[in-house]
């Protein structure tokens, strides 16, 4: 996701310096300054923008809890485009500004393909200021930027769509693999689906993928159990029943435990077909 939404900002003329954990990566970009480092972005970086895989790697790169975090951050406004547990997003907020620096959340809702177009919906949440801030600068890689409130309410809308993204997908595929199974012309299906009420972007992306069988990854199965697990988590944190996500954290796992983590959740798929032998 990070390699495409940079490539939007250096189309609209953004300086970036930029550092990647996978070296190859921040090579993939040219028109951005490559940093030797980490802490050669916070250095020389007014606003840094972080689009990491989970909170785990956000603390590593930021050294959080080591003597270099409030020289990192002083000063500056951190970014948190990922996705995480909302109450982790809240706890690295008071830290940054208890550092000196600020903070605010702006993950977005979108896979490969609107990342490459410009075509994210980001969810700000934070001070006003910052917030401002943050939406001229992500602004060449979104189609909208919606305001959220306080931290961390960008990373519970984030969730909240998910809640929609991931049944939606899940639903697909068993309707697939129920037509499927039934013998019906699947390339029939999909001209219904995408003919009628039940037609919409996502509907166009993944009917077609699950028609050729094409598992090339735009949101691969484990980033997806990660997301159910994080809805999961705080449903039973928070008393809410979510007894379709809870359904979904188990196919997404199976998914996983037959060899497809790193394919496209559309591959889901498999899992519902296993069950049927």
């Amino acid at each position: 996701m990070g390699t495409p939404m940079a490539r939007n900002l250096l189309k609209a003329g953004t300086r970036l310096l930029v550092w990647n954990r996978t070296p190859d990566k921040a090579a993939a970009l040219p028109g951005a300054e490559v940093a030797p480092d980490a802490a050669t972005v916070f250095a020389r970086s007014d606003v840094v923008i972080l689009m990491l895989a989970n909170g785990s790697a956000i603390d590593a790169v930021l050294s959080r809890g080591a003597p270099e975090f409030a020289g990192k951050v002083a000063g500056r406004l951190i970014v948190h485009m990922g996705t995480t547990e909302a109450e982790y997003s809240r706890g690295l907020e008071a830290d940054i500004v208890a550092a000196g620096g600020r903070y605010a959340e702006a993950p977005v809702s979108g896979s490969r393909v609107p990342a490459e177009n410009g075509e994210l919906v980001a969810m700000l949440a934070g001070d006003a200021g910052a917030v401002d801030v943050v939406r001229r600068v992500i602004a060449p890689m979104c189609r909208e930027t919606v305001v959220c409130g306080a931290v961390p309410n960008g990373l519970r809308m984030k969730l909240a769509v998910n809640v929609f993204l991931i049944t939606t997908v899940t639903g697909l595929a068993e309707s697939f693999q129920f037509a499927r199974s039934l013998g019906l012309d699947l390339g029939t299906f999909v001209d219904v689906l995408a003919g009628g009420q039940m037609a919409s972007p996502i509907m166009r992306v993944k009917g077609p993928k699950l028609l050729a069988g094409d598992y090339s990854v735009q949101a691969a199965i484990d980033d997806v159990w990660m997301n159910t697990r994080l809805i999961t988590d705080a449903a039973k944190a928070s008393g809410i029943p979510a007894p379709l996500m809870d359904v979904c954290e188990q196919l997404f796992a199976e998914t996983s435990a037959l060899g497809h983590g790193a394919a496209d959740m559309a591959a889901v798929v498999e899992a519902i077909s296993r069950r049927g032998g």
